[in-house]
Formats: structure tokens, C-alpha cells, sequence
């Protein structure tokens, strides 16, 4: 790995506990996203000739805080700062429990930070793309993904958030037992969100973004310990970890692509299985169904099965149909169209996704299960035309690059059907020569 490259993934890894201490000491957004700025900026520059420093993330917290208290310095003209008046309270009940149940060396700043970006006063989606933008530092676009909105609208999104923080005055003290019950959904719908960032790599990279699945991982753990009961909690714990424990089979040497059914199921990490089987087993004992649960069982399927035509798709359809009802969704309607077209045929997905085109027509996933549906059809063509559309939605190279595999097959087969229509037309022709003789 080049300087450069190493330099990027402990930035980017240290991130979250950085920005998050910075933001319990300064209490301002912007002012702790721009100390990371600036120290990350100074870790360019230093680190490349002294040497990393043994814990990345307090490099980057100290330098920033004293970045920042430079500039308040100066914007006060000098003035010497009254003591922790423009600091927050550095040694709260609150922020030492989180410390002792998270076992780190300093308190665990960023479930208090994912707490308060979840503050009631903001709409739901103003919550968690605002935590996604400021703990996990995704950039504008991977959160637009997320979400399926363009650029534009996520960034008039975050800003909005961002001003009506400052305007409401939000207390950055971590909340008490009922807020934090009250703020569970969204929090726990930002960790699933920063994962499937990982998961997915959207951003581009060759390699899937490992460190963001296993800090969503760690997060979901840590939040499973402050509610070791809730169901959703360990059915979102279980199905990262399902997720997870396929990711080193998910790419080959090459980086290309590998898809389930033809995953080296030996690579899975099987310890991750086991820990994801006994948290849905407890969860289902609530008998309090919920999304994540049945996501998790899901996926528990695919994990336990022991080879790919062995997958319970009966099952898994019978689960897909209960998550539609509990969270309608046209991609939980597609999702649950590759089980369709393993249980009734190819003719009865199309069907059951066709009508899900215009809330879909940006989505990658939806032109590269259609057109693998047309293709299984025999409609070459139009199988052809769909894989050009999803081509153009990759959001990453390996993405592109799997849809064009499918293309270079339709085209072989064309050729070879040519082929063999001129040698007929051939043969044909010769015939009719010996008769006329």
C-alpha cells in the first residue's frame, strides 16, 4: 500500500472518534468537521516523514482541538479564552459509562454524536443523513445513494440540518435512557446505512471499504449492549454480521465481482455465522417481529444453506413478503423478485417488477435484475438494451464490469447465431445447386 493509500484509510478509519470528540469539546458542527479538516491536512504533511503515530485517532483529536482553539483565539481577537466557557464539560456521568461498556481507552464518543444528530426536532431523514455526513464522514453523493435523491437534494438536505441545529440551540449532552429510546430507530437506521455503504463500495474503490462495515458492526454492538432486549437491535446486529461474514469471498484476485452462487463458501468467516445465528435465535423468542429481524433470517439462509441450490427460496419469499407488508419498498419488492424467479420463472418476476420502472429508473439494481430476467427469457434484444441502461447507473468499476459480461455473452451468441444462420443459408444454397444439376 502507497504512503498515500495508507495515509487515506487511517484518516478516514479514525474519523468518526475524532469528529465526534471534537464536536462534545467545541459543540459546533462546523467547527469540528473544519479542526478534522485542518488536522487531517497536517497529518498529510507529517506523517509521511516522521512516521504514523501509535493511535491515529488521538493525533488527530489533539491537533484539532488545537487548531481550533487558534481560531477561537483569534476570532476573539486574542483575548485570553475563559476557562471551558467555550468548551463543553469533558468529564459527564454519561460519556464514562459509554467509555467503560465500549472498553477504549477514551470515552466513546461517536454513539453520543449518532445520538445527537438523531434529535427529534429534525425530520427523520434530516437525522441520519446528517449523521452520516458528519460521524462517518460519507461524502455528499455516497449519502444521495443511499437515499436514491440526486446530489443536490441530499446537499440542500444536510445544510438544513446543519442550520436547524445551530438555530435550536441542541444541548450536545448525551441523552438520557427515554431520548435514547425515543432516537433508537434512527440511530439504528444509520448504522445499517453506514454499512451498506461499506458493503457496497459505492464510492469507487477496488476493494470493499471494510473499515466502515466493521465500525457500523462495532456500533451495532455497542448499541446492543445499552438495549441487550429490543429484538430490532439484535436482528440489525445479526444481519451485519451475516452481511459481513461473506465480504472475503465478495471480490476475486482480480477485483472483479463474485456473485452468490458462485461464492467460495469455505471463505465465509463462519465464525460471524455462528455469533449472527444466536442473536436471531434470541430475537425471534420476542416473537415481536420487525425489518431487521426478517432481513437477518434472510440472510441466515443464504449463510446456513451448503451450497447455492440448496437456498430455501420458498422461504425466502415467504420472508420478502412479510417484510413488504411491515415496510413497503420498491426495492424490497425487487429484492424479493430473485426469489420469485427461482420459485414461479423469470415470466413472473419481470411481471412483479415492471411496474416498479418509474420509482426505480435511476437504480443499477433494477436494470441488472431485469435484464438478467429478459436474457433468461431468450429476449436477447431487449436484454441488450437494459444492460446498456444499468451500465450507465454503475456506481463503481466492478459494477461495470460484471454488466459487460453479460453484454459480451449476448454478443457471442449473436455472432454465433449468424454463424450458423450463413451456414445453413450456405448449405441451402449448395443443395439447390446439385438439384438444378
Amino acid at each position: 500500500m502507497t504512503d498515500l493509500a495508507w495515509l487515506d484509510a487511517a484518516v478516514t478509519s479514525a474519523r468518526p472518534k475524532a469528529v465526534a470528540a471534537l464536536m462534545r469539546y467545541f459543540r459546533d458542527l462546523d467547527r469540528a468537521e473544519e479542526a478534522f479538516q485542518e488536522a487531517s491536512l497536517k497529518a498529510l504533511k507529517s506523517w509521511p516523514q516522521n512516521g504514523p503515530p501509535r493511535d491515529p485517532a488521538a493525533w488527530l483529536i489533539m491537533v484539532g482541538r488545537n487548531v481550533a482553539i487558534d481560531a477561537l483565539r483569534r476570532e476573539s481577537k486574542s483575548e485570553a479564552l475563559t476557562d471551558e466557557d467555550a468548551v463543553s464539560d469533558t468529564e459527564d456521568a454519561e460519556g464514562a459509562l459509554v467509555s467503560r461498556l465500549d472498553d477504549a481507552h477514551y470515552r466513546d464518543d461517536i454513539l453520543r454524536l449518532l445520538f445527537i444528530c438523531c434529535h427529534p426536532d429534525l425530520p427523520s431523514t434530516q437525522q441520519i443523513a446528517l449523521a452520516l455526513r458528519v460521524v462517518s464522514g460519507l461524502t455528499v453523493g455516497e449519502i444521495a445513494r443511499a437515499f436514491l435523491v440526486s446530489d443536490a437534494a441530499m446537499e440542500q438536505r444536510i445544510t438544513r440540518a446543519k442550520r436547524r441545529v445551530a438555530d435550536a440551540g441542541v444541548a450536545f449532552e448525551t441523552p438520557g435512557a427515554v431520548e435514547r429510546s425515543e432516537r433508537l430507530g434512527a440511530v439504528a437506521a444509520m448504522i445499517y446505512l453506514l454499512f451498506n455503504e461499506g458493503y457496497s463500495a459505492s464510492g469507487g474503490e477496488a476493494h470493499l471499504r471494510l473499515p466502515l462495515c466493521e465500525e457500523a458492526i462495532r456500533l451495532a454492538r455497542l448499541l446492543l449492549t445499552l438495549f441487550p432486549s429490543e429484538p430490532e437491535m439484535l436482528g440489525l446486529t445479526a444481519l451485519l454480521l451475516f452481511q459481513h461474514a461473506r465480504s472475503p469471498a465478495r471480490l476475486d484476485a482480480s477485483g472483479a465481482i463474485v456473485l452468490l452462487e458462485d461464492q467460495d463458501r469455505a471463505r465465509w468467516r463462519r465464525d460471524l455465522i455462528a455469533e449472527g445465528e444466536a442473536l436471531i435465535d434470541k430475537a425471534m423468542r420476542h416473537r415481536r417481529p420487525g425489518p431487521y429481524q426478517i432481513q437477518a433470517a434472510i440472510a441466515a439462509l443464504h449463510d446456513t444453506a451448503p451450497n447455492f441450490d440448496a437456498t430455501d427460496w420458498v422461504q425466502i419469499d415467504g420472508l420478502y413478503s412479510g417484510l413488504e407488508q411491515l415496510q413497503p419498498s420498491p426495492v424490497v419488492t425487487l429484492n424479493r423478485a430473485v426469489a420469485v424467479s427461482k420459485v414461479q420463472g423469470a415470466a413472473t418476476a419481470l411481471a412483479m417488477i415492471e411496474p416498479l420502472a418509474p420509482k426505480l429508473s435511476g437504480y443499477f439494481h433494477f436494470y441488472g435484475l431485469k435484464g438478467a430476467l429478459l436474457l433468461e427469457l431468450g429476449r436477447a434484444d431487449e436484454a441488450r438494451d437494459t444492460f446498456n441502461r444499468a451500465i450507465a447507473l454503475a456506481r463503481t468499476p466492478q459494477e461495470a464490469a460484471h454488466i459487460r459480461l453479460h453484454l459480451d455473452r449476448i454478443e457471442k451468441s449473436s455472432i454465433e447465431k449468424t454463424g450458423d444462420a450463413k451456414r445453413k443459408a450456405a448449405g441451402k444454397a449448395a443443395r439447390e445447386v446439385n438439384l438444378e444439376k
